[in-house]
C-alpha cells in the first residue's frame, strides 16, 4: 500500500515532505487540501490530525504529522538516500542547522509574510522592519554557509536543505508582490544580493521530481530572483 499524504498548496511545511518523498523516489498518493474550503478541519482530517494543519503522512494504519517528524519517519523506513546525514556527527550538524532556522528566522519570515498577503505593512510597520533585519541577517548566514557548499550541510542534500527552501521561496513570493513595496530591496535581486543561496536555489529546482511538489496555485507569476 502507497503512503498517502495530505497536503496544501503553498503550505512550506507541506513542501518539506514533498520534497523528501521525490527525492527518495517513494510512491505516495496525493491529497491536495483546499484550505479555502478548509478541508484540512474536516472531520477525517481531525481524526488523523487533531489539530486541523498539514502536512499529515499516512502509512496504512500508522499516521504522523508535523514535518520535521514525517522526515524523520521517511528517512528511517526508506533509509536510501539519507536525509540526516549517515553518521552521528552529520546527523547532529543537519538537525543544529534546522534549530537554528526554526530558531532565528522561521518566525521573522512568518511575521513578513503574513504582512504581505495580508496587506498589513503600514499597520504593522515596526515590527516587520525588525522583522526584515533579522530575516537578513540570518540569510546572511545561510549566505556564507552555502558560499561554502553546494548545501546547508556537507555535499550532499538533506533534511536541512529541505527545511529551509520551502521559507525561503515563500518569502521571495511575497517580495514578487506588489505590497511589498521598498521591502523586496532588501532580497531581491537574488542573484546580487544573496548569490550563493540564488544558485542554491537552482540546484534544488534540479532535484528529482521537483516540479510535482511545486505549489500548484504558484504556477503563473513563480518567485524568480
Amino acid at each position: 500500500m502507497a503512503l498517502e499524504l495530505y497536503w496544501g498548496s503553498g503550505s512550506p511545511y507541506s513542501w518539506r515532505v514533498l520534497l523528501a518523498l521525490e527525492y527518495k523516489g517513494v510512491p505516495y498518493e496525493s491529497h491536495v487540501l483546499q484550505f479555502s474550503k478548509q478541508e484540512h478541519k474536516s472531520p477525517q482530517m481531525l481524526r488523523m490530525n487533531p489539530r486541523g494543519r498539514v502536512p499529515v503522512l499516512k502509512d496504512g494504519d500508522f499516521v504522523v504529522f508535523e514535518s520535521l517528524a514525517c522526515l524523520l519517519y521517511l528517512d528511517r523506513k526508506y533509509p536510501e538516500h539519507p536525509l540526516f546525514g549517515t553518521t552521528p556527527e552529520e546527523a547532529a550538524t543537519i538537525m543544529r542547522v534546522i534549530c537554528e532556522y526554526q530558531a532565528y528566522a522561521e518566525g521573522h519570515v512568518t511575521q513578513i509574510v503574513s504582512a504581505v498577503f495580508l496587506d498589513q505593512l503600514d499597520e504593522n510597520a515596526e515590527e516587520v522592519t525588525r522583522a526584515m533585519h533579522l530575516a537578513a541577517g540570518e540569510a546572511r548566514t545561510i549566505e556564507g554557509r552555502l558560499s561554502k557548499s553546494d548545501w546547508l550541510v556537507g555535499e550532499q542534500v538533506s533534511a536541512a536543505d529541505m527545511v529551509v527552501f520551502p521559507g525561503i521561496m515563500l518569502l521571495l513570493r511575497a517580495m514578487e508582490k506588489r505590497e511589498a513595496g521598498d521591502l523586496r530591496s532588501r532580497f531581491l535581486p537574488m542573484e546580487t544580493t544573496y548569490p550563493a543561496i540564488a544558485r542554491w536555489i537552482r540546484r534544488v529546482e534540479q532535484l528529482p521530481g521537483y516540479e510535482r511538489t511545486y505549489p500548484p496555485h504558484w504556477r503563473d507569476g513563480a518567485p524568480r530572483g
